[in-house]
């Protein structure tokens, strides 16, 4: 049945469940992958996976396609705990710092998703195992990591640079201690940029730089610029910066032929647990701007290198 499903710009999700019996603490992930197969990997946590079944398409649209059935990686609780692509080298988390999965955290499931952009490693019946391996210890940690994924919706005109810009209120009583961030686009990304907002008395906005990379660079979880914390109030906020050289409208989508523009920041908190609010989505050009609701923005700084 499997077969049916090896076409170009496939996305295959795989889940594990996790001992509820139990806490553990992811403190490492180290990728099995090359980006001549995979194109990029995500690992979510689940409540409930998307599908019962071994393995599943799980594109960014669910529904039909074809004889294959399609579902979302996550049916309950959805929530980015890793991402790889451009043979981005092992990641470590920082001392005392742990995912917590199973016992009675949110997350009782374990869900890779695999984007190939083509069906190369399935050409004449071969198989793939593009795969991370988890490092964890069953000690108990004190600082529980989280990851907030920021991203935008909207288009690139024709032969044109644009910014694609997302940011968010943190509206929970926690503590975020930002220590790795990871930008993603796919080919018209320039620069992405992130950053942490505080406005003072008078109303004026402090713009604090998270992270600025090429994403065409090794696509990994580098160290944040900033560990300042973050806290209730504050706002996120980050661009993809674009240059088209095409002649036709780009969408956001999940294929090579539409764009992506996300930046992943990972963070702990102390003796906590991490925020409810996973995800920082807006509509993105022409529909959102920073300057809907920020100011003091840092326009030049933000788009170069």
């Amino acid at each position: 049945m499997l077969s049916t499903l090896f076409q170009p710009e496939l996305y295959l999700c795989t889940p594990v469940k996790v001992d509820y019996s139990k806490s553990y603490y992811i403190i490492g992930f180290e990728p099995n992958a090359t980006m001549d197969k995979a194109h990029h990997m995500l690992l979510y946590g689940c409540i409930k996976p998307g599908s019962r079944s071994a393995v599943w398409n799980c594109g960014e649209m669910s529904g039909k396609d074809g004889a294959s059935e399609m579902a979302s990686p996550c049916a309950v609780g959805s929530q980015v705990i890793y991402a790889w692509a451009r043979d981005a080298p092992k990641l470590e988390l920082p001392e005392g710092v742990g995912f917590k999965v199973g016992g009675k955290s949110p997350i009782q499931y374990l869900v890779l998703q695999v984007h190939y952009a083509t069906d190369k490693p399935f050409r004449g019946g071969k198989t793939d195992d593009s795969g991370i391996h988890l490092h964890y210890t069953e000690r108990p940690l004190e600082k529980e990591a989280g990851v907030i994924l920021l991203g935008t919706g909207g288009s690139i005109q024709p032969m044109s640079e644009a910014n694609m810009e997302t940011s968010c209120v943190i509206n929970e009583k926690k503590v975020m201690h930002p220590f790795a961030y990871r930008t993603h686009t796919h080919s018209l990304g320039k620069v992405v940029s992130g950053y942490h907002v505080r406005r003072d008395s008078d109303g004026l906005d402090h713009w604090t730089l998270l992270g600025k990379r090429n994403p065409l660079t090794p696509q990994m979880f580098y160290p944040v610029e900033s560990q300042e914390p973050i806290v209730h109030g504050d706002v996120l906020a980050a661009r993809c910066t674009m240059q088209s050289n095409r002649n036709r409208t780009t969408y956001i989508g999940p294929t090579n032929e539409d764009e992506m523009c996300n930046f992943y920041l990972m963070y702990w908190v102390h003796q906590d647990t991490p925020l409810q609010k996973k995800y920082c989505f807006t509509d993105g050009p022409p529909f959102y701007y920073w300057a809907t609701e920020l100011n003091g923005i840092p326009d030049k700084e933000a788009s170069v290198l």
